[in-house]
């Protein structure tokens, strides 16, 4: 585990080639400290869990699967008014890993299930859903602060998300930004109209902790951790891929988001069986 500069969140780092300290352990698993403050925090960066060429390989498999697919923009309602009255695009696909095999073996990759395990505390993991954003150059639309429990509440509040940054991810890129600890808030009320959101006036997304980025990197979030993104300002697009997973003994509240692949199982088996 290291602490940023700014001293604001910590992160893993699991690149055997760099000296740390108190980083992963050899195994590839994050340490007890990380985990601590994953619990505490809600949210943990680690760093270099993909090499850079890697990252670059995923990142055109991302360019060619929205290349291939019709055009549609799913930007929030609420998230036009962020960018101060100028346009803003988004683009994404759902269930990415039944259209590029690359994903469905990213999936199961154990450099990510290992930590995912850790985070959730048990050696069983399943899938919720995945899915890819691109953030186009000098217009990617932002997203409002909210929490990804709104969306699907679960029972035991298990669900855990990784995004994989496929390519740098600056504040000028409009990274991640999180709010430190109010996961332990539980869920709150959003606001429906726009795409189920929190107030602006109570949550301004200026107030939050940038999580900046680079290639390879995955920051793992709490599903009631507060987040939310800002404008693609830069010159360049902002390519991830999502991946939401849970407890296979955490159920859902309602029949709500459901998605193809949902309860595969990505590390150890389902118990429920």
């Amino acid at each position: 585990m290291k602490e940023t500069d700014a001293g604001t969140h910590v992160y893993a780092d699991v690149d055997r080639g760099h000296d740390t300290g108190n980083r992963a352990r050899e195994d590839g698993m994050v340490d007890a400290a990380c985990t601590e403050f994953y619990r505490d925090n809600g949210y943990l960066l680690v760093k270099g869990l993909l090499s850079k060429d890697e990252a670059e390989a995923y990142r055109r498999e991302c360019h060619a699967l929205i290349g291939r697919l019709r055009p549609s923009d799913p930007t929030w309602g609420s998230a036009r008014a962020m960018s101060g009255g100028a346009a803003t695009e988004l683009r994404h696909c759902h269930d990415v890993q039944y259209y590029c095999a690359a994903f469905a073996r990213l999936l199961v990759d154990e450099r990510f299930t290992e930590v995912a395990a850790a985070l959730l505390g048990t050696e069983n993991v399943q899938l919720h859903h995945t899915k890819v954003f691109v953030k186009p150059a000098e217009k990617g639309s932002p997203f409002p602060m909210h929490q990804d429990a709104a969306h699907f509440p679960h029972t035991r509040h298990t669900l855990g998300a990784a995004v994989f940054h496929f390519d740098d991810a600056p504040e000028e890129k409009g990274c991640l930004r999180m709010v430190p600890g109010s996961h332990r808030r539980g869920p709150l009320p959003h606001v429906e109209a726009g795409g189920w959101h929190l107030p602006p006036a109570e949550w301004p997304l200026e107030s939050a902790v940038p999580v900046e980025a680079e290639a390879g990197d995955v920051v793992f979030f709490s599903y009631l951790t507060v987040h939310g993104s800002g404008v693609n300002r830069s010159a360049q697009a902002r390519t991830t891929l999502l991946v939401q997973f849970r407890d296979p003994r955490d159920q859902p509240v309602g029949d709500v988001h459901r998605s193809r692949g949902q309860g595969m199982m990505l590390r150890g088996h389902d118990p429920t069986l």
